[in-house]
């Protein structure tokens, strides 16, 4: 029994203990109230207008135990799904179009669960309204029919429009477009049309109106922004006709005829009249009211008059009878009426021509005097012209024609029946110009036109023109191309301009003027149009070579016109080339030229091109060659080292003197001359290292080389500086003087160099390197003959050569005296340089052995340093 006990007791505590395992709690919803973006979707509101695709919730969740929940969402069945969620995140998407005018509210089943227990809550999505409706019209477009004497403010009609929206967005105003030109006026809220106050209809004017209304909202929010909707729509309104309009006659004046052969009975003239209410006529009746005489009697309802007895009774030639037309009412009583006259005339035989007449009776010859270009319609009043024919009926109608020069006029009418004013237009005002006619001679004709005798009459009508000023100077050309030299004095005409003014008297008369930035050199004679030049004006093509202005011409009315005058300054060849210095001195190292330039100031090829030449040479064996068009100078080809030129000279002094001629291409030619000193040298090999080759690398820019040399001196220069002070320093300190210690130094013995000459007799040893000249040189008068800017007579030294230096090395003898030099020309003789006179040929040997043996001595002095 006790195992049995003690079984029982296990299996319970088992039951126990799984029946806590399975208890399970159910997740739940957080509940973050209706302006939370995450939750259970209770009280939630989204705006119609949100876009499709939009994240507009969050479901949000837990489970007691810490489960991982899922999130569900469905709709009711037949409905339309919205949203879409994400199971995990519980992100709601939506996936359809809103329109709160469609569904308000939408109902959703909303889900949470464990995976063990889901949680179900039914929830509803309200849809705010957006203004996206545009208001709809209710009673448009609409016909309505309005009586044309309705009282001015009358209402007429009630427009009616509906938008869906909510709140201002569905609140309506109304108004027509073009208000101001429009009869009618809405009222803006209830949309009554009314007829404007100070306005009423006329069926006889306007027949149908068309009123555009718009209705518009008060605007709302959509899609983030304002917006302001609104819809149109058109009324249309019949104007219906009253009876305020009396009978009108069509087809006035009326005329009828009676001839002779006429019967009583016969047919004169039928008129016609209509009632003036065009929209609900009312029935007409005619009859004569004055002036037939017994004569005439009218059918009461076709209006046709008719003869009562024969012509040969009738008592006067023209009969004006009046006829009356009286609308006939609904119950057959007489309305309004309205009369006109009818002009009946007796025709007899056709035995009369058309005539003219003016104002003292009949005419054939009609003057006028007109001012040219007249405005086209206008009439000639000038002219009182009458036609007539004195038949009766188809024997006075005839044609009128104007015969003459071009289309210029036309008469007016051009069909007469009996008599008319003839009336003359113009047709062409351009052709009218007293230019071209003084004078204008038309032929006026009239024909009659159904009769056999054809009968016709001509009237001459002679137009004198007057002129006006209508016609501004005109140019012989659009612009003026003239050519001046540069030399041409003051006052040199230029070019002269030509305008004609067709119209006479003064208007006619031409005057000229100039004017623009270009004129201030020129002027212009005003009746001939000859322009010359100012007297004080000196034209210089190096200066300015072009000018443009205008040239004005002008009538005595102010009407005038422009043309441009261009005028080229020509250059002459009035520059001779010119060089910077009559004497120039240049270095030259054998294999590289050297350059001299001349400049000429002339503005135009070939004035200013230049040719350069050797004149002369100094010493007479000219060992150089210039370029032509650069003036370069360079040796000439077979000359490549100071060995070949001492060979040639026989001298050791390597200086020539050319005499250089540059020359101009103009005609006449201009040239001029230089002196070009020229000391011919060697390449010399620099040694200094890198020092050296920078140098070398330099040569062409002395600038670079000073500078370098500047730099070099200025480092070597602070160096120096600071191992002199610190030797300073050190000597100074190590001269001091100490009580247990002295230092005697022993005075250094410098040697220095003595160069002794057992040849040394004077006491001054420059005076043996000297070379005295027997005979100085006369200055030489040059005459310049080519106007090189150069004074005309001038006296040139050359500058005296440079001093010996001392020694060593001893310099090679040289006169002590100055020598001069002259400058000269292409017309002028190089005067040649006198011998020298040595004084001691035995001394000078000694002296030259003397040179060369100090310089073997310091060249192998440099070798021992170098090795």
């Amino acid at each position: 029994m006790k195992n049995v006990k003690i079984i029982d007791l296990q299996l319970l505590f088992l039951f126990v203990h799984a029946c806590i395992a399975k208890a399970d709690f159910a997740p739940y919803f957080y509940d973050n109230g209706p302006y939370s973006r995450n939750g259970n979707l209770a009280l939630f509101s989204l705006s119609e207008d949100t876009a499709v695709g939009t994240h507009i919730y969050s479901l949000n969740g837990t489970d007691p135990e810490g489960q991982e929940v899922r999130y569900g969402l469905s709709f009711e069945p037949g409905s339309e799904e919205y949203f879409s969620i994400d199971p995990k995140s519980g992100n709601i998407t939506l996936i359809e179009e809103l329109d709160r005018e469609k569904e308000d509210s939408i109902n959703v089943l909303v889900s949470i669960t464990d995976g063990q227990s889901q949680v179900v809550e039914r929830v509803t999505i309200f849809v705010m309204d957006a203004n996206d409706e545009k208001p709809e019209f209710q009673n448009m477009p609409a016909i309505i029919d309005v009586l044309e004497t309705t009282e001015s403010g009358s209402s007429i009609y009630q427009v009616e429009a509906v938008d869906r929206d909510t709140g201002s967005g569905g609140s309506i105003t109304y108004y027509v477009q073009n208000a101001q030109a429009s009869l009618f006026g809405i009222d803006r809220h209830s949309g009554v049309i009314r007829l404007k106050s100070d306005e009423m209809l006329d069926f006889e004017k306007t027949k149908t109106h068309f009123v555009t209304v718009v209705a518009k909202d008060g605007g709302g929010n959509y899609n983030g922004k304002e917006q302001f909707l609104s819809s149109s729509a058109t009324l249309t309104i019949n104007v219906i006709d009253a009876q305020d309009t009396p009978p009108s006659f069509i087809g006035t004046p009326y005329f009828g005829y009676i001839y002779e052969v006429s019967v009583p009975g016969s047919e004169i003239f039928t008129v016609t009249a209509r009632d003036g209410d065009v929209g609900n006529p009312n029935p007409i009746v005619y009859s004569l009211d004055e002036g037939d005489d017994g004569v005439f009697s009218i059918n009461r309802t076709s209006g046709c008059i008719t003869l009562l007895t024969l012509p040969a009774y009738l008592k006067r030639e023209i009969f004006n009878v009046k006829v009356k037309a009286s609308e006939v009412g609904p119950e057959g009583q007489l309305m309004d009426f309205g009369l006109a006259t009818v002009v009946i005339r007796v025709v007899d035989l056709n035995n009369n021509p058309p005539t003219f007449y003016g104002e003292r009776g009949p005419q054939n010859v009609f003057e006028l005097t007109l001012n040219e270009h007249p405005p086209e319609g206008e009439i000639l009043r000038g002219l009182k012209i009458t036609v007539n024919d004195s038949d009766q009926g188809a024997n006075a109608k005839f044609n009128l024609r104007l015969i003459g020069p071009g289309r210029m006029l036309r008469v007016v009418p051009q069909t007469v029946l009996n008599e008319a004013q003839v009336t003359i237009l113009v047709e062409d005002s351009a052709s009218l110009d007293y230019e071209k006619h003084h004078f204008l001679t038309y032929k006026l004709l009239a024909i009659e036109i159904d009769t056999p005798e054809r009968f016709s009459a001509t009237a001459d009508i002679v137009i004198h023109l007057m002129d006006t000023n209508d016609n501004a100077p005109k140019f012989s050309s659009d612009y003026y191309i003239a050519r001046i030299p540069e030399n041409s004095p003051g006052g040199s005409n230029v070019v002269s301009v030509t305008a004609t003014d067709p119209d006479s008297g003064s208007w006619g008369e031409v005057k000229f003027s100039i004017y623009g930035s270009g004129a201030e050199m020129f002027l212009i004679q005003p009746m001939t149009g000859i322009i010359y030049t100012q007297p004080w004006a000196s034209l210089d093509a190096e200066v300015r070579s072009k000018y443009n202005f205008y040239v004005k011409a002008e009538d005595s009315d102010g009407k005038y016109s422009l043309a441009e005058v261009f005028v080229t300054v020509l250059d002459l060849n009035d520059h001779p080339p010119a060089f910077n210095d009559n004497f120039l001195e240049k270095t030259m190292v054998i294999g590289a030229p050297v350059k001299i330039e001349a400049v000429d100031d002339d503005a135009e090829v070939p004035n200013n091109v230049i040719e350069y030449a050797i004149m002369r040479a100094e010493p007479e064996n000219n060992i150089f060659d210039i370029n032509s068009d650069t003036g370069e100078i360079m040796l000439k080809s077979y000359i490549k080292s100071m060995a070949i030129i001492q060979n040639i000279t026989k001298q050791r002094d390597c200086t020539w003197s050319l005499v250089v001629q540059a020359r101009d291409r103009g005609h006449p030619s201009f040239s001029t001359t230089a002196v070009v000193k020229i000391d011919v040298t060697e390449a010399t090999k620099v040694n200094g290292g890198s020092l050296g080759s920078i140098l070398m690398q330099n040569r062409k820019s002395p600038l670079h080389i000073i500078g370098i040399l500047a730099g070099f001196i200025s480092v070597m220069v602070t160096v120096t500086v600071i191992i002199s002070t610190a030797m300073f320093l050190r000597n100074k300190k190590s001269n001091r003087i100490t009580p247990n210690r002295r230092v005697r130094r022993r005075q250094r013995t410098q040697s220095s160099w003595i160069f002794q000459n057992p040849l040394r007799r004077l006491n001054n040893p420059e005076e043996k390197f000297r070379v005295e000249e027997e005979e100085k040189e006369p200055p030489a008068r040059v005459e310049n003959v080519n106007y090189n800017n150069n004074a005309a007579n001038v006296v040139r030294q050359w500058p005296p050569p440079p001093s010996a230096p001392s020694l060593p090395p001893p310099p090679l003898p040289l006169a002590s005296g100055e020598r001069k030099w002259a400058v000269p020309t292409v017309s002028a003789d190089v005067d040649a340089r006198p011998k020298r006179k040595l004084v001691n040929s035995k001394q000078e040997s000694v002296n030259r052995a003397l040179v060369s043996e100090l310089k073997m001595r310091l060249e192998k002095k440099g070798l021992q340093n170098d090795m």
